[in-house]
Formats: C-alpha cells, sequence, structure tokens
C-alpha cells in the first residue's frame, strides 16, 4: 500500500492534469452541516458517514465525498459554464470489512454545463480514462435515467411511482414493490383483513409511540387506497424486468433497449440522449463497441446519479473497489439550487488505489 506522502503526490498530478484541462481547483470544507446530507440521503448516511455534533453549528459529518459541497459552491456563484476540479481526503465508515480504509484521498473533476449533455458525459468519461493511462482496467456504464423514465411511465398512480422512485437505489426493496404492485406478491392474513375493512380501526388499547390516531387513520386510508389501485400490467412488468435484466455493450445495449421502447415508450427521450452519449463518446475516441453497459449499473452505490453512470475497476476484480466512478446528477443541482438548476456530470479517481495496482503490476 502506498505512503501518504506519494498518494499526494499523485493526487497533485491528477488534479494538474484536469487544470490542465481547463478546470479551476476549489476545496472544501472537511466538516460538512449533516442536515443537507441527512435531507438528500436519509437516516442511512449515518451508517457511512462519520457524525459529531458542535454547540453552535448542531451536526457535523466528516466530508464523505466532494460532490455535495461543489454544487452549493456553483449553485450561489458559480460561472456558467464551469468545471472544477478539487483534492482530499474523504472519510467512510467501515463496519464489515477491516482491510477498507476509512479514510482515503479523492480526486475530482466536475462539468456544469448546459449547452451539450451528451458531449459533457463524454468530456469527463474520457479525462478519467486518460488520466488511468494502460492500466489494466475495465470500465462499466449504465444510464439510471432510463429506468427513472420507465417508472415515471408506468400506467399506475402517482403514490405507486413515487414509492418506486423513493427506491430505485435498494434493488431488493424495488423488486418487492413491483411484485406488489403488479399483484404477485400475496399480503399477510392481518394486512388482508386490515385492507378489507371500510371504517377507521377501533381499539381500547392505549396508544405507544409517537403517532396520533389521527396519522394512524391516515396511513391506513394510504395502505387501502394503494391496494385498491389497478395492478401493474403483465407487459410492463415483463418490459421492465427485461430492461433490468440488460449487460451488453453499447450498441447492442440500445439496439436491445429500443425493442424495450415498444412496451415501455417512455424510455424514449432517455434513449435518445444515450445515442447521443455513445456518438459524443466515439469522437473522443472512446472504442464504444467493446464498452459495456448495464441497465442496473450503479443502483447499489450512487444515489444522487439520475443519468450517465461509470466506473473503472482493475481488469478482473470487479470485487475490489473502483479506481474511479462518475456520472450525471442534474437533479442534484435543483436541490442544492432552489429551483435553479443546470446539467452536470463529475467523476472522482482514488490515487492511492491507483498506486496500489501500478505497484502490484511492477
Amino acid at each position: 500500500m502506498a505512503d501518504r506522502e506519494t498518494v499526494l503526490l499523485k493526487a497533485a498530478d491528477l488534479r494538474a492534469q484536469f487544470e490542465a484541462a481547463g478546470a479551476r481547483g476549489v476545496e472544501a470544507a472537511i466538516l460538512q452541516p449533516a442536515e443537507t446530507l441527512l435531507d438528500l440521503y436519509g437516516e442511512d448516511i449515518r451508517a457511512r458517514a462519520y457524525v459529531t455534533t458542535d454547540a453552535l453549528r448542531g451536526e457535523q459529518m466528516l466530508r464523505p465525498d466532494f460532490t455535495v459541497p461543489v454544487v452549493q459552491m456553483h449553485m450561489s456563484d458559480g460561472a456558467e459554464p464551469a468545471r472544477y476540479t478539487y483534492s482530499g481526503e474523504v472519510f467512510r465508515r467501515q463496519e464489515h470489512d477491516p482491510d477498507r480504509p476509512n479514510e482515503f484521498i479523492q480526486v475530482g473533476y466536475e462539468v456544469f454545463d448546459r449547452a451539450d449533455p451528451a458531449r459533457a458525459d463524454a468530456e469527463v468519461f474520457a479525462l478519467i480514462s486518460r488520466a488511468l493511462g494502460d492500466l489494466p482496467i475495465t470500465a462499466s456504464t449504465g444510464d439510471i435515467g432510463i429506468l427513472m423514465a420507465a417508472v415515471q411511465g408506468l400506467k399506475t398512480d402517482e403514490r405507486r411511482k413515487q414509492a418506486l422512485m423513493r427506491h430505485i437505489w435498494r434493488p431488493r426493496r424495488f423488486r418487492a414493490l413491483l411484485e406488489r404492485f403488479g399483484g404477485q406478491r400475496s399480503v399477510s392474513e392481518a394486512r388482508a383483513a386490515l385492507l378489507a375493512g371500510t371504517g377507521p380501526v377501533e381499539t381500547d388499547a392505549p396508544l405507544i409511540g409517537k403517532r396520533t390516531q389521527a396519522e394512524i387513520a391516515a396511513r391506513i386510508d394510504a395502505l387501502r387506497a394503494d391496494h385498491a389501485a389497478p395492478r401493474i400490467s403483465e407487459t410492463e412488468l415483463s418490459a421492465l424486468e427485461t430492461l433490468l435484466t440488460i449487460r451488453e455493450t453499447l450498441p447492442f445495449a440500445l439496439e436491445h433497449l429500443r425493442d424495450v421502447a415498444v412496451d415501455l415508450p417512455s424510455i424514449g427521450p432517455a434513449l435518445d440522449r444515450l445515442e447521443a452519449r455513445i456518438g459524443a463518446l466515439a469522437a473522443r475516441g472512446v472504442d464504444v463497441d467493446h464498452l459495456d453497459f448495464e441497465a442496473s449499473y450503479g443502483r447499489t452505490s450512487m444515489e444522487y446519479y439520475d443519468g450517465f453512470v461509470f466506473g473503472f475497476y482493475r481488469q478482473g476484480r470487479p470485487d475490489l473497489p473502483p479506481l474511479a466512478t462518475g456520472g450525471r446528477y442534474d437533479a442534484l443541482t435543483r436541490y442544492l439550487g432552489d429551483g435553479a438548476e443546470i446539467p452536470a456530470v463529475g467523476g472522482i479517481l482514488r490515487p492511492g488505489l491507483i498506486l496500489d495496482l501500478q505497484e502490484s503490476l511492477s
């Protein structure tokens, strides 16, 4: 494992490459307000971040990444278009694997540009690929926006769509919801009895907990309304299942997805964006005919991405942490910009892992 000084020198070299490509160097505070991160990710972030409390500033987190503070900085006073680069420590709790570090160096490159999103996607991917040089690596790509478009176009009520959208990054929960909304999963006897009723649930038992009787009644009404909603059709369920299992090289994946769009027409515009991206990547010299695309890629680790996603891995070792990852996060700029938004895409590299791979080859 490379020592800290060597990692920092490598980080400085990577950052210099991005500055030479037109990025402005920026910094971000190590302590970040927890409120924003909790709003974005929910309480799940506590399991992965170091949280502390300040008497004046409230809950703070050791920086889990750079993207959120860089987006906040840009949405506050950034010019358009803009390109930024940064380097520094990020902190992640490790509760299951003692060999994975809880502090490591990241170097990033972020693009805020509304002129041509496909070209910006290709720019970030190609620059990070070039920074990795001729190391024995493989790249994986995906597009979470295609699945989001599929969910938004389902012929079901808005409540169910919102539930599915919330759990896109939790594949098991997402699948369970699909099965329930499609009538493929039976409910328990207790829930069936509850759903079969028409009036409020009356009981003499004392209320325990923070929910009021009115809140409990509202929740029961919501469950009954959901149960009464029309099922997602077999055709849509089958098309979604096909979409989620697509794993091909880019041109074949696009062709396969065009077939799926016959039953899920709402994904058409997202596929047009994918086709434009393929062209932009090819124009940057990327061998798209051999670049892998997986429709489900990024769903377990890239929660704020809503479009193009990618990762670079050591060849033959997809079980190891990626050397670099990134993607598009347009919705994050809208959330942190108080209604203002700008298309944005970026990626990060881990110089420590890059040096470890180089050392293992020497």
